[in-house]
């Protein structure tokens, strides 16, 4: 099953799970509710975890580098990826009332009997060690000492802290996933409701894949404006990049395709060498834009309120988050799990929803992403060879 790739692995999860839910006896999806909550209570025991193990190693790596230029590349980076979530709540806010049935789902609801799910067998309790909101606090007070004091010791920890949270997410969380969302959806095939999730797939899917390239477009259009370049030569000589990342899921698999197009475009070969693989891990506008419409999505059919001030400080502290998602498939969504229960009020049920609805997209986040990489890289281009001219005539 590993060498067919997450995504199918995904879809077939979703098909069995369908089938299971519609046709088979309770027991079946009972025994899969029962896994789901041992998962799910697994996933929440992790989460403080996993927002320390990458958010301390992510800032504290900002506290080192080329001074100027690395602060210049991450306030792009920061920029667009907020631009990115801005964007997706005024257009999904004003859409998906029109596109979507609000309330019309209600998964996990106690106020909705008609539409119910199976119950566990048993329950395995597994408390967290910490609260989310303790976990951001600890994160960013210890990344941002470390950034400060530049201390080595505490960040070498971190970092190996960070590569046991990496290898408990490839090798446990991301291969049980498909059963989790087998699951997930057994249960809302039982419950009657598969038409409505599958509905709201497809549509969110649509509007995620034109928020895309809009950012995309719109983010070459402020490198052509700056660079004095056609922004649409560029952005088809990123698309072998794009497709590449498509294929693999992975920002950081796909830097050495990202670095020689960015060279294509004029980027001179030092200012791309150090901007692509930092922007790898700290710039992820398409990932913002997926987790954003989904969580929007989930949201207004499952009859929740939706407000700009609920979402604003999720949009700025998401920006910040992403720099700790890990390179690998679902990595955003797992650092963003934390938030999406503490500023927007997830709960489990639906936290497992959006896994599989931002899983289902991933890949083409990822290509949004590396895509955007090569738009900072120009606009860095430019502004290091304007500093140095004036360094010169200085």
């Amino acid at each position: 099953m590993k060498k067919i790739g997450l995504l199918p692995r995904l879809i077939i999860a979703i098909i069995i799970g369908i089938l299971i839910g519609s046709y088979l006896p309770e027991m079946f999806t009972a025994v899969l509710a029962t896994f789901n909550g041992i998962f799910g209570n697994f996933l929440g025991f992790a989460i403080p975890l996993i927002i320390i193990g990458f958010i301390v190693p992510g800032i504290g790596d900002l506290g080192r580098g080329a001074g100027r230029t690395l602060a210049l590349t991450a306030m792009l980076a920061y920029g667009f990826t907020v631009f990115s979530g801005l964007l997706t709540f005024g257009v999904g806010s004003n859409i998906f009332k029109y596109i979507l049935t609000p309330g019309s789902l209600s998964i996990g609801n106690v106020d909705n009997p008609e539409h119910s799910l199976v119950e566990p067998l048993f329950v395995v309790e597994m408390a967290p060690v910490m609260g989310v909101m303790t976990a951001l606090l600890i994160a960013f007070t210890l990344g941002i000492g470390i950034a400060a004091i530049e201390g080595n010791g505490l960040k070498k920890a971190m970092n190996e802290f960070q590569q046991i949270i990496t290898k408990m997410i490839t090798a446990i969380i991301i291969p049980l996933l498909p059963f989790h969302v087998m699951g997930i959806f057994a249960n809302i095939a039982f419950a009657g409701q598969v038409g409505e999730i599958m509905g709201v797939f497809f549509k969110v899917f649509i509007v995620i894949i034109l928020l895309q390239f809009t950012v995309i477009v719109s983010q070459y259009l402020i490198a052509g404006t700056v660079s004095r370049k056609n922004p649409f030569s560029m952005i088809r000589n990123m698309m072998t990049a794009y497709f590449t990342a498509l294929g693999t899921q992975s920002s950081a698999a796909t830097i050495p395709v990202t670095l020689g197009q960015s060279k294509k475009n004029g980027v001179r070969g030092f200012v791309a060498d150090f901007v692509v693989p930092l922007c790898a891990t700290i710039h992820l506008s398409g990932s913002t834009i997926t987790i954003t419409a989904c969580a929007l999505a989930i949201m207004v059919v499952n009859g929740m309120d939706v407000q700009m001030m609920d979402f604003l400080p999720f949009i700025l502290a998401l920006g910040v988050t992403m720099i700790a998602a890990p390179g690998v498939p679902g990595g955003a969504v797992m650092a963003a799990l934390g938030l999406l229960q503490t500023m927007l009020g997830f709960n489990d049920v639906l936290i497992s929803l959006m896994i599989a609805l931002y899983l289902a997209q991933d890949s083409f986040g990822t290509a949004t992403n590396i895509t955007g990489d090569g738009a900072i890289a120009v606009i860095m281009d430019k502004l290091t060879k304007k500093e140095k001219k004036e360094a010169v005539t200085a």
